[in-house]
């Protein structure tokens, strides 16, 4: 399995990115799918879930700001950031499970 995570950078408070995760090695439409962050010192946490059929579960500090979707056809995991904040600052990972292998991660930095 290898989840690739991209498209974290630099980012004002108040600004928006777009996260991208490539699958392979697994059947991605059967799986449901998360995004989970850790900021420096702290613990991995839940950020967003979607099924395989579309239902979405975020966690109470994104919702309203932060949008998980999926496209099942390109293996394609993705989480649209909007409104950030200096706290959403973190590494971002895409896996199928916490008790899975992590892949590679992508870095969000909220600052001015």
């Amino acid at each position: 399995v290898q989840l690739q995570a991209s498209g974290g950078g630099l980012v004002q408070p108040g600004g928006s990115l777009r996260l991208s995760c490539a699958a392979s090695g697994i059947i991605f439409r059967f799986n449901i799918m998360g995004w989970y962050r850790q900021a420096q010192g702290k613990q991995r946490e839940l950020v967003a879930l979607i099924s395989s059929g579309g239902r979405t579960n975020y966690a109470d500090s994104v919702k309203g700001r932060f949008t998980i979707s999926r496209d099942n056809a390109k293996n394609t995991l993705y989480l649209q950031m909007n409104s950030l904040k200096l706290e959403d600052t973190a590494v971002y990972y895409c896996n199928t499970s916490p008790q899975n292998p992590w892949g590679q991660g992508t870095l969000v930095t909220v600052s001015s």
